[in-house]
């Protein structure tokens, strides 16, 4: 017998019991919801078999693994509902993403909207055998030889890299349809209750330009058909929110076909952008920030020294200068330790808070780009501090809370990740160990939920993620806090200690809102477009009823101006109703409506775009009110 510690409860098994025969031991309703297990924390396919004393978790759809289990299995459903309906399929890979699945296909001829159907409907027919996945593993050649049978060219090209090493290769087979795959999976298609095909596009084979086009087919699943709708609802009101559309339509930015991935910011983009840098400004100083700017273009030999050449090179653009290799720069930490080394620092100048407003370019994949989302060139609201070993918990404390109030302002909810050191890691064991540790203990002493991304971290040093949730629930990776001894040495960065030797500092790279882009592309489908006063690019539409009312209108539209609010004036010969439809479709938070009645008593009648009509009022009340809610920054 091996003893099981489920959530602290102790319980006896027979050795070999499988973590899915634990769930149905506990309860019928937990086995039925049981989606991947772990043991002693490690992820675990629920047919593994306990074999000595450990602790178990069984987890639900309710948890990020189990979500990635349902999604994975829904993948092989679809893949299987595609042979039936296309047997000369070849099948490429089928992940689960961040939201739903997809699968990679390559098939005689482009998938329609009516084929999606059809394939959805084929699923469900899989879903309802209640078809068990069975595990299983060969040695490469046998798998080699299953797929070579098959015509699965792509599957052997993926059984070929694992030869060499000699392990064996798991598959999962469903009914008449077997695939390659780590797992983990659900027990059966059964247990999957609602799923909806949403898109199809193409995707290079393993995202390299040089390869066939293959059809990518997404999909989303739930294990109840009401979550799928609310879903489904979320989706459509995304379209909406769409920053793409948006921004088009309120002459904001736009991506060219000139230049792909490089947007363009219009006048009223402009004002936007420029109202979170100042926002951006004003929050650095008073965390006692200094803002530095290097430069775009930098020699090769520095990014050989910081190691981002062979971390990063294939994403970065290069160029050559009198006869030199020089790079374009991907990120603006190498640019931040050359004006570190400026100059010697004493202890007493630490910590050193710097900061910098950047342009970056890193190259992206055609298919990858996406509006302001993801692009080839942003500004990155870069940070580096250097301090003291013994400053580093205060230091990253105060990022948090700087971070923290950030957000505030914009009503973002967040939620936190600690990202450990990956696999290349250019420190030692021990500096692993040591940095993530530090990280954890200001987290906790902070006391901030966390949970922890395993190896996704930055080369030189583990991170700390924050992950924004906007307000129709979707989550976005914003601001980062790295910590990092490695650069520090690369560079040879030093400042002398009270005992007058020179020691090494230690830094933290960090950004708040990331890509200045990406973060207005968010706040522009958060809002839908409708944004805060403050950061309205028009704050007030005034609109004269009349052309008798057009000197009055402008009156008011220079008192307006002169008190330093964002004004335009509608001096078009359309009725009144016309005027303010249009100034609701461009989402200005108010309109002063002036007749007149208006123009007699010196008055505005005002209409919130939030509240409705607000009646008249008076110009200095008006321009009190006006100001306040600007000053107070309300969302």
């Amino acid at each position: 017998m091996i003893k099981v510690n489920l959530k602290g409860s102790i319980k006896e098994y027979e050795a070999g019991t499988t973590i899915a025969e634990i769930a149905q031991s506990i309860g019928a309703g937990l086995y039925k919801a049981a989606c991947v297990g772990k043991i002693n924390g490690e992820l675990a396919d629920l047919r593994t078999p306990v074999t000595e004393d450990c602790e178990v978790e069984i987890l639900t759809f309710d948890s990020d693994d189990g979500k990635k289990a349902y999604w994975h299995t829904c993948s092989h459903i679809m893949a299987q509902a595609v042979k039936h309906l296309f047997p000369e399929t070849v099948f490429g890979i089928g992940p689960a993403i961040e939201n739903g699945f997809f699968y990679d296909f390559d098939l005689p001829r482009s998938i329609t909207p009516e084929d999606l159907e059809k394939i959805e409907a084929e699923m469900k027919k899989i879903i309802k055998q209640n078809l068990p996945l069975e595990r299983f593993e060969l040695s490469p050649e046998e798998a080699k030889a299953l797929m070579e049978k098959d015509g699965q060219k792509y599957k052997v090209e993926l059984i070929e890299e694992h030869s060499g090493k000699g392990e064996k290769i798991s598959l999962y087979r469903q009914g008449d349809f077997t695939d390659l795959c780590a797992g983990p999976h659900l027990m059966s298609t059964g247990s999957v209750k609602a799923v909806k095909l949403t898109n199809c596009t193409g995707a290079y084979w393993r995202a390299d330009a040089k390869n066939k086009m293959l059809q990518r087919i997404y999909g989303i699943a739930f294990p109840k058909a009401s979550e799928l709708d609310e879903y489904l609802v979320r989706l459509e009101e995304a379209k909406k929110r769409d920053h793409r559309r948006l921004g088009k339509e309120l002459d904001l930015f736009a991506i060219m076909d000139e230049g792909p991935g490089f947007p363009f910011f219009f006048p009223k983009g402009m004002i936007l952008r420029n109202q979170l840098l100042d926002f951006w400004r004003g929050v650095h100083r008073k965390w006692n920030y200094e803002e530095i700017s290097t430069p775009i273009i930098l020699n090769e030999e520095l990014w050989h020294r910081s190691g981002h050449w062979d971390h990063y090179k294939e994403n970065m653009y290069f160029t050559k200068i009198d006869g030199e290799d020089y790079a374009i720069k991907p990120m603006n930490c190498p640019g931040g330790m050359l004006a570190y080394k400026r100059k010697l620092w004493s202890y007493r100048d630490l910590p050193l808070r710097v900061a910098e407003l950047g342009l970056v370019h890193r190259h992206e994949l055609s298919g990858a780009l996406h509006g302001l989302m993801r692009v080839r060139c942003f500004t990155q609201d870069d940070a580096h501090i250097f301090m003291t070993e013994d400053q580093i918990e205060s230091e990253v404390a105060g990022v948090i809370k700087l971070i923290d109030s950030v957000y505030k302002v914009f009503g973002f909810k967040y939620h936190v990740e600690l990202s450990t050191c990956p696999e290349d890691f250019i420190g030692s064991e021990e500096m692993r160990v040591m940095s993530e540790n530090i990280l954890k203990k200001v987290l906790t002493d902070q006391g901030m939920d966390f949970v922890i991304n395993p190896g996704d971290g930055a080369f030189y040093g583990p991170k700390i993620d924050f992950h924004l949730e906007d307000s129709i629930g979707r989550t976005w990776q914003c601001g980062t806090i790295q910590l990092d001894y490695q650069m520090p040495e690369r560079f040879d960065l030093t400042y002398t200690g009270a005992d007058g030797q020179k020691h090494r500092p230690v830094m933290i790279h960090r950004v708040v809102f990331g890509s200045i882009e990406r973060f207005i592309g968010i706040l522009t489908e958060h809002y839908a477009g409708a944004f805060p006063l403050w950061l309205a690019p028009v704050q007030v539409k005034i609109l004269p009823i009349s052309e008798k009312q057009h000197a009055y209108a402008k009156q008011v539209y220079d008192r307006l101006t002169e008190a330093g609010i964002r004004a335009e004036i509608d001096l078009d010969n359309e009725k009144i109703g016309y005027k303010i439809r249009s100034a609701q479709m461009q989402k200005i938070p108010y309109m002063a409506v002036v007749g007149a009645k208006e123009a007699e008593s010196e008055t505005i009648s005002v209409r919130s775009r939030k509240e409705g009509d607000l009646g008249a009022v008076s110009y200095p009340d008006f321009l009190k009110k006006l100001e306040e809610e600007v000053a107070e920054k309300r969302a």
